[in-house]
């Protein structure tokens, strides 16, 4: 079947379960989902619905169930979110969110910005799945609350919770070996949880003879790390504390790279009265990226801190307040002569509020933030979005936000490859501004659609097109964009779909942004049997999009599955089959993708 045989048919499967279904589910009083929590919106605890923005939350028990060994599995299917590789685990993977750069999303790991200053991309790569408990992702600019990056929109990964002993051990292709440990203990005052990680990957060749680089050697990945959280009551207050750490080894052509990953915070919470909460925040990130091939090392370290307060100041009237503070460095090292190419440090001062509003049928929210820079200067961003209950079953939501991504240190002060291709201290953090407009339905307590239509314009982008090609603003893009998801439950059935067309393009030439598709889509159809096995299967298929040298890349369609199977004693299965039709396709020109896969993982959790 053709990748656009397959959008066709998903979206007619999504679309069919319609008036006549929800009308016999809600007879049969089917019980009501409890709304999901998000806290990444608005920077506070809010319903989905009540949030005003395009949300989609990855739970525990949906990572667990799919059987999936790497986190990209998980995001490629998430409407607005498209993925490339440049070969297998391990290898650098970048994130688009709604058709932006990889680097103009936030990435938070547990309220910690966790980005390289060196790059200002993040490691997707190096997050290891068994130390994650939940992902948010939030679509649309957020820099009214978050400060830089968050242009896309804002995605954070919430560390593991464990309560009580946990054991799994995984194996699959490609001598794809691995398992993780922990240990929690939870009560009403509080406790701690933790748990470590190790992956080893024998690999498969990244590169194809479309690569100018290519061999025909497998290549290798392993990780460690270790994810640890504690919490403790101090009377109306709760102090709180994670670290997630991963230490890699990365297989390449030419030799290895040795990476770690870091991001521990600090946190207090809690009520000062009944209408008045306060959220004091302490945060560090590190990252590491030795690479003796090339001589090379690249340092990033960030500091941050925060204090929030939140008062409701009437029934469904909330102000929200706060200052944030960071102080990044980025260093850039020649090892093979032990000098620094550049050594550079810079801190951001942010002040920002908001008014979350709600009146009968009406809820709306008002934002704004000041951000001053020691190297750019001051941005100033504002957000405002409001929502409209039209009946029972029926909502309409509109926004409007702007953002900027601050230029990283290799951006500014990379030194001239033979003259050319040198940074500009000089350099404006890029601009963007989004409208959207939502239509949320559920005719039923199991039927939900969501329709997101949104438009984006970025300024001042950061392009290697100056004097010898020296980095300066002058690029500008447009992204517009329409989304749909939905879900559906009958019984032991459930379907999911998100189908997206995200068309990102050059504003000045009209040349499509590299390595997004046109359009995309996910089905996804579980059965459960009884209360101890469930099964399911995914269709997945994606347009062709450019890469480097205007190379066009093929669509394409895959077919996955996935068991899972609950024992006795807290032992369970997991199952995941991958590309069951053995299709070859790329994410990136010249590098490869998994073929026909599986694997299986056995775990236990002494609580089950």
């Amino acid at each position: 079947m053709s990748s656009k045989s397959l959008l066709v048919a998903s979206l007619a499967l999504a679309l069919s379960p319609c008036a006549t279904r929800a009308a016999t589910l809600a007879a049969a009083g089917s019980v009501a989902p409890l709304p999901e929590i998000v806290v990444t919106a608005a920077r506070m605890a809010q319903t989905v619905d009540a949030s005003l923005a395009d949300v989609s939350v990855i739970t525990r028990a949906e990572i667990s169930a799919s059987g999936a060994p790497d986190l990209i599995d998980l995001l490629r299917r998430e409407a607005g979110v498209d993925v490339a590789r440049t070969g297998g685990p391990g290898s650098q993977t970048s994130v688009f969110l709604r058709g932006t750069n990889s680097n103009q999303v936030l990435v938070l790991v547990d309220g910690v910005r966790v980005a390289s200053a060196n790059t200002g991309s993040f490691a997707w790569e190096q997050l290891p799945l068994d130390a994650i408990q939940r992902i948010e992702i939030v679509r649309g600019p957020r820099a009214a609350q978050w400060g830089a990056d968050a242009i896309g929109g804002v995605i954070q990964i919430f560390t593991r919770k464990l309560d009580g002993p946990h054991l799994a051990a995984r194996g699959g292709s490609y001598g794809d070996y691995g398992g993780s440990a922990g240990y929690g203990q939870w009560g009403d005052q509080g406790g701690a949880s933790v748990i470590v990680g190790a992956r080893h990957v024998r690999g498969f060749p990244a590169t194809n003879p479309q690569n100018y680089a290519y061999s025909p050697q497998p290549d290798g990945y392993s990780n460690q790390n270790l994810a640890a959280q504690g919490a403790w009551r101090i009377g109306t207050q709760t102090l709180s504390g994670s670290v997630l750490r991963s230490d890699a080894n990365v297989d390449f052509n030419q030799g290895a790279s040795q990476v770690i990953e870091q991001a521990a915070g600090v946190n207090l919470d809690g009520a000062l009265t009944p209408t008045l909460r306060q959220h004091i925040s302490l945060g560090y990130d590190r990252e590491d990226l030795n690479t003796p091939a090339y001589q090379s090392l690249a340092l990033s370290r960030r500091q941050q801190a925060g204090y929030q307060l939140d008062w409701t100041f009437l029934p469904g009237q909330q102000l929200l307040g706060g200052v944030d503070w960071m102080h990044e460095r980025g260093i850039s090292r020649d090892t093979g002569s032990n000098t620094d190419t550049y050594a550079q440090s810079r801190n951001n001062l942010g002040v920002y509020a908001g008014w979350y509003g709600q009146a009968q049928r009406w809820n709306w929210q008002l934002a704004a933030r000041h951000d001053r820079n020691s190297l750019f200067g001051g941005v100033t961003t504002g957000s405002a979005a409001a929502g409209y209950t039209l009946n029972d079953w029926a909502r309409v939501e509109a926004s409007f936000g702007q953002g900027f991504d601050s230029p990283s240190f290799s951006d500014q002060f990379s030194p001239p490859y033979f003259g050319y291709y040198a940074g500009n201290p000089d350099l404006r953090p890029e601009r963007s501004h989004s409208s959207e407009v939502d239509l949320l339905l559920h005719p039923s307590d199991n039927l939900r659609f969501k329709l997101a239509a949104y438009s984006t314009r970025v300024s001042d982008l950061i392009s290697f097109a100056g004097v010898n090609n020296q980095a300066i603003n002058i690029g500008r893009a447009k992204m517009n964009g329409l989304e749909l998801t939905s879900t559906w439950t009958a019984g032991p059935w459930t379907t999911r779909f998100s189908g997206s067309f995200d068309d990102a393009r050059d504003a000045s030439t009209g040349a499509r942004l590299l390595r997004r598709p046109l359009r995309k889509a996910d089905l996804g159809l579980d059965r459960r049997f009884g209360d101890r096995f469930s099964a399911g299967v995914e269709l997945f298929a994606a347009s062709n999009s450019i890469d480097y040298g205007n190379v066009t890349l093929g669509g394409y369609s895959l077919i996955n599955a996935h068991f899972d199977w609950k024992l006795d004693h807290g032992l369970a299965v997991h199952v995941f089959l991958q590309n069951l039709a053995d299709r070859d396709y790329s994410l990136a020109y010249g590098y490869n993708t998994p073929g026909r896969s599986g694997w299986l993982t056995l775990s236990w959790n002494g609580t089950d």
